[in-house]
């Protein structure tokens, strides 16, 4: 294990070892709502709303810790994660039911796409391989080899995720329209260095990662 992955698990991941406790089966009954926009099962039928199927309990639950926070009105800048379509959405839900949502969704499988083949061979390079004359590290090390992420350190499972999404994700890092991914700002990091031919190709790598 590489010290930059070592820095990263000591950094982000010490919220993470608090494992969640939820209930798959009582938050089976608290995802109607969910169940709109991100698929009864997790697999959104849309590519611009995520997969929440088969993702890390940890990280579900501190995206919609942080979503509720950041998309209340009224919530200060730079506080949570600000997502539009997400404003009040979570606001009625106790703790306990965001761990019980997050169980549901993580127990669930995720379905995978298809990869453009015109973009496999530099989505492959950099997936695997990084940019490291810029000093950007291989996906590899946070997400896995298969794209399942590590569950413990809240690094998300990326494998299948909708191409739309995730290169939408990337961009908001790069241009710094996220910013909850701790201090560090790894993602903001990485992302700065992908253009947005980068961004594309690994978006749909990421999508049929299996």
């Amino acid at each position: 294990m590489n010290k930059v992955l070592v820095s990263l698990l000591l950094t982000l991941g010490i919220t993470g070892m608090a494992h969640a406790a939820g209930d798959a089966e009582a938050g089976q009954s608290k995802v109607a709502v969910c169940g709109a926009c991100h698929g009864a099962d997790g697999n959104s039928p849309a590519p611009n709303f995520p997969k929440l199927a088969g993702q890390g309990e940890v990280y579900l639950l501190k995206q919609m810790k942080d979503i509720k926070a950041g998309s209340t009105p009224g919530a200060a800048e730079g506080v949570g994660r600000k997502v539009l379509e997400m404003t009040g959405m979570l606001d009625p839900y106790s703790d306990q039911d965001l761990e019980d949502i997050a169980a549901y969704f993580s127990s669930q499988k995720v379905t995978v796409g298809m990869a453009d083949p015109a973009l496999v061979e530099l989505g492959e390079s950099l997936y695997r391989g990084g940019k490291l004359e810029l000093g950007m590290p291989a996906c590899t090390g946070c997400h896995a080899p298969n794209g399942v992420g590590i569950e413990l350190a809240a690094f998300p499972h990326l494998g299948g995720q909708h191409a739309t999404y995730t290169a939408k994700q990337l961009t908001d890092f790069r241009e710094g329209n996220r910013t909850n991914d701790g201090e560090v700002a790894i993602m903001r990091t990485i992302a700065s260095k992908l253009s947005n031919k980068d961004i594309e190709a690994l978006a749909s790598y990421i999508q049929g990662l299996h």
